[in-house]
This record gives C-alpha cells, structure tokens and sequence, in this order.
C-alpha cells in the first residue's frame, strides 16, 4: 500500500468515525422499522422525525422517508441501500471540486463565522496548493482579532507563503486592496484572503464584507474569483442560517464543512445545499495541513448514512 493510498485509507476511517453518531443512529432507526415488517404511516413517520435529528432538512427527510415508504424491503443493506442512492442524488449534480484556472492571481474571499475554523482552512488551502506548485499570498483580513492575524502568520512561515497584515483594527477593505496589488505586482498565483466573522455585529460585518468586494474590484473587476463559505459541521441547523446571512451579502461560490471529525451529524451538507443551492467544495477532519479533501458525494453519504463502504 503506497503512502497515497493509506492517507485515503486513514482520512475514510476518519470520517466515518466523526459521523458514527448520526449513522448509528439512522441504521438503528431503519434496522428496527425493516425488522418490524412493512412500514406503517407511523413508522416512515419515525424515519423522518430520525432524518431530521441528522439534520438533512425537514424537506428532504420528508421525501426521504416517503421514499423509504414505498418501497418493501427484505432486509436492512436493501432499505439502506434505497436511502443512500436517494441522498447521492441530492448532492452529485453540484459537487464541483474547487479548480484554480485562468486569472493570476486566483483570489479566494473566505467567509465564515468565528470558531467556525476558518483561518485554519485558509492554511490549509495555502499548504495544498504550494504542494501544487503554486505560488501562494495569504491576506490577514481579520483585522480585529488578533489570533487571527498570529494563525495566518504561523500558517504563512510553515508552508512558505507570505502574508500580508496590518495593525489591529486596520480597515480590512484597504488591506485587501493591497494584498492585490501586491499579489499582482509579484505574479502570486493564488491570493488567499481572510476576513472577520462577528455575526452577532451582523450589519458591520456584511458592510466590511460588501466594501471588500468593492475596493478590490477597483483593482480588477472579475475579482473576487471564489467566495468559500467556511461552516462548523457540529452546529447543525445554525449553521443553515449562517449560511443564508453570509449569501444574502456576497456571492458565495462554495462551502467547506470542517470538524467533521468531531461530534458532526453531517447531515447539514444536505440541507445547505437544498435550500441554498451552493455546493460543498471540501470538507476538513483535523488541524493538520492534510487534513483537507476534495467533497465526495459517494464517500460521505456512504459514512453518514452507516454503509460498510
């Protein structure tokens, strides 16, 4: 086994692992309905009610179950088997890998709510394209933490991308228009930019957000080229309306669920994309620069939902 393969091996263990909850809990719940006999109003009734709890979304656990309903199964790998290719069907059409093409440098606003692991990400985008090849500029637009700005740094020295920042409080918009140019003055391939995540500041977040977007397209106007919305697996349904805040003010292009690992249901990946249209670009399990990967339909439905895989 090469060391590709054992990566792959490791990260699917991984992931299945941060998704046991939520899979045990809907294999039980179909194991105890299929050993039961044919599925009664109240029991696909008790289908939905445990997709829910997943967090799939109350729309999808609803044509899920009636899905379930109709069907008549021997055996509990037949009914899994039913659920599993429906949610594929849900999530194939717009798992669209994140493609760096064309424009030099290729800019990347990252968004998210703090705590959400959203500088972390941008670390670990950084590290996955210098692996690439690719020249990389990260942009420390979280003016107003400074742990933020110390992260990015640190993440800067160790994967060999300078990093552009200011003093505290410094207007992030400016620093952003300055990341560009300099982006650009250098040839940087990729420009990686941080920015602030206070919800609970709701309307100076998204002006901040909004006026980012303006300046930078004094400098170019096809900027940004990608809007990644960065979203805590273990919030669950929050992390829903955090998803609508941040679309309702930039063109969010793609989301990146982290702490997958963890706690997670999962299940949102589902529900963000039903009711938001947006598709989920990567997903992350740890803190470690490998610890990002492409967003696999197949795999995770397979984790989540309690297939052997």
């Amino acid at each position: 086994m090469n060391d590709s393969t054992e990566k792959q091996g490791s990260w699917w263990n991984r992931l299945t692992g941060g998704l046991k909850r939520t899979s045990g809990a809907i294999g039980q719940a179909i194991s105890d309905l299929v050993m039961r006999g044919p599925l009664s109003p109240e029991r696909i009734v008790e289908i939905e009610e445990t997709l829910i709890r997943a967090d799939l979304g109350v729309d999808v656990a609803a044509r899920m179950a009636t899905i379930m309903g109709e069907g008549r199964y021997r055996n509990l790998d037949e009914a899994s088997a039913v659920l599993i290719a429906e949610v594929e069907k849900v999530l194939t059409p717009v798992a669209m890998p994140l493609a760096v093409t064309g424009a030099k440098p290729f800019v990347i606003l990252v968004v998210g709510v703090n705590g959400s692991g959203k500088t972390t990400t941008i670390g670990k985008l950084a590290a996955r394209f210098r692996a690439e090849g690719k020249s990389v500029m990260l942009a420390a637009g979280d003016t107003f933490r400074a742990a933020a700005v110390e992260q990015l740094k640190i993440w800067g020295s160790r994967v060999g991308a300078p990093v552009i920042a200011r003093e505290q409080g410094a207007d992030a918009a400016g620093l952003a228009f300055d990341a560009l140019q300099v982006a650009k003055t250098q040839g940087a391939d990729v420009l990686l930019i941080d920015t602030a995540g206070r919800l609970q500041n709701r309307t100076e977040l998204m002006d901040e957000l909004q006026k980012i977007v303006r300046v930078m397209k004094k400098v170019d106007a096809a900027v940004p080229h990608a809007v990644l919305l960065v979203l805590d697996a273990t919030v669950g349904q929050n992390g829903l309306e955090q998803a609508r805040v941040f679309t309702e003010v930039v063109d969010v292009t793609g989301v990146v669920l982290t702490k997958l690992d963890g706690t997670a249901k999962g299940g949102i990946v589902i529900a963000v994309q039903r009711k938001l249209g947006i598709p989920v670009k990567l997903v992350g399990l740890g803190e470690g620069p490998d610890d990002l990967a492409p967003f696999e339909p197949s795999a995770f439905v397979e984790a989540l939902l309690g297939s052997d895989g």
